[in-house]
């Protein structure tokens, strides 16, 4: 059976090597990664994602932040060159999605709902990740590439100071897309059996 949205995902692969030859605008892409986000659900509907895109210096900006933070962690010179070209390998694409969650949605709804508060913060890591997803495809279905980082929380103080970012945002993900400069590396499956149970 042949389906369009799951071909859509199997094309969606991470992708590394990316760059800037894009033919969208920033306009026409920020209303893209807008509209994708806008109708991803989440839990009570609390739409309790939030979205900072950064295109051109912002962009570069966000991954000098990020280049600088590691190298406390760099054993060495060659440790530090490594990390170095991975962050520019990043900082090389065309634009940069920041996920945060609304963490006064999520105490709201802990407030108005005492019975699921426990479940709340569960249910919010779901919504980013759904507004990750779909934000994802969008962009692929626009032959764009793209790889999802996670160098929270060493940037999260100057996210918030650089962008005046409110307080109640917590950072979950970094999302960096632009051009295929090259194809993503063959993806391998386990087994169906191991996944997955099916009765009838």
């Amino acid at each position: 059976m042949s389906n369009h949205f799951l071909d859509l995902i199997k094309n969606g692969r991470t992708i590394y090597a990316i760059g800037r030859r894009v033919e969208q605008t920033p306009e026409q892409l920020t209303a893209l990664i807008q509209n994708a986000i806008k109708q991803s659900p989440s839990s009570f509907n609390s739409q309790s994602s939030r979205a900072v895109i950064l295109f051109n210096a912002e962009h570069e900006k966000f991954w000098e932040f990020v280049k600088e933070k590691l190298q406390a962690y760099s054993k060495d010179e060659a440790s530090a060159a490594k990390t170095n070209a991975r962050i520019d390998s990043f900082k090389a694409g065309f634009g940069t999605v920041l996920f945060f969650e609304d963490l006064d949605v999520v105490k709201s709804l802990q407030a108005q709902f005492p019975s699921y508060a426990d479940n709340f913060p569960i249910w919010a890591e779901h919504s980013t990740a759904i507004a990750q997803f779909a934000t994802w495809t969008a962009l692929n279905t626009e032959g764009l590439g793209a790889s999802l980082q996670h160098y929270n929380p060493i940037v999260d103080e100057q996210v918030h100071a650089e962008w005046d970012i409110p307080a109640s945002w917590k950072l979950r993900a970094q999302f960096v897309f632009g051009s295929i400069e090259a194809p993503a590396t063959e993806k391998t499956y386990i087994e169906d059996q191991v996944r997955f149970k099916v009765f009838k």
